[in-house]
């Protein structure tokens, strides 16, 4: 399975940015989906996590209620909503797939190779 992310960049404190993650060489649907972020000088955090079929979704404390994370099963792809977007957000981004339930820790099966996403005051 590939996965490709895209929709990083540059925004103000307070904007919104909408993170898109395309997966090829496997039927998507049979995965959960999550999105992890790395700021500098930190480790690897879960962000947000859908499952397998949609039904179920997961979200860290510092994001709920301003991140949603979706999925567009007839594009392979999944989403992840930014909202009110503050500095703290800053890091690289990576979509991850695996083949069974949504976990918290950084044991996926596959990765992204990352988007960066920068917040500034």
């Amino acid at each position: 399975v590939q996965l490709v992310e895209s929709g990083g960049g540059l925004v103000q404190a307070g904007g919104s940015l909408r993170l898109s993650c395309a997966a090829s060489g496997r039927s998507f649907s049979s995965f959960a989906m999550g999105w992890f972020r790395q700021a500098p000088g930190k480790e690897r955090e879960f962000a947000a996590g859908i499952s397998w079929d949609g039904d179920s979704t997961y979200y860290a404390d510092s994001v709920k209620g301003r991140f949603i994370i979706s999925t567009d099963d007839t594009k392979n792809t999944v989403y992840l909503q930014m909202n009110k977007l503050t500095p703290e957000d800053t890091a690289v981004y990576y979509c991850a797939a695996r083949l069974a339930t949504v976990v918290r820790t950084q044991y996926w099966d596959y990765w992204g190779q990352g988007t960066q996403v920068t917040v500034s005051s």
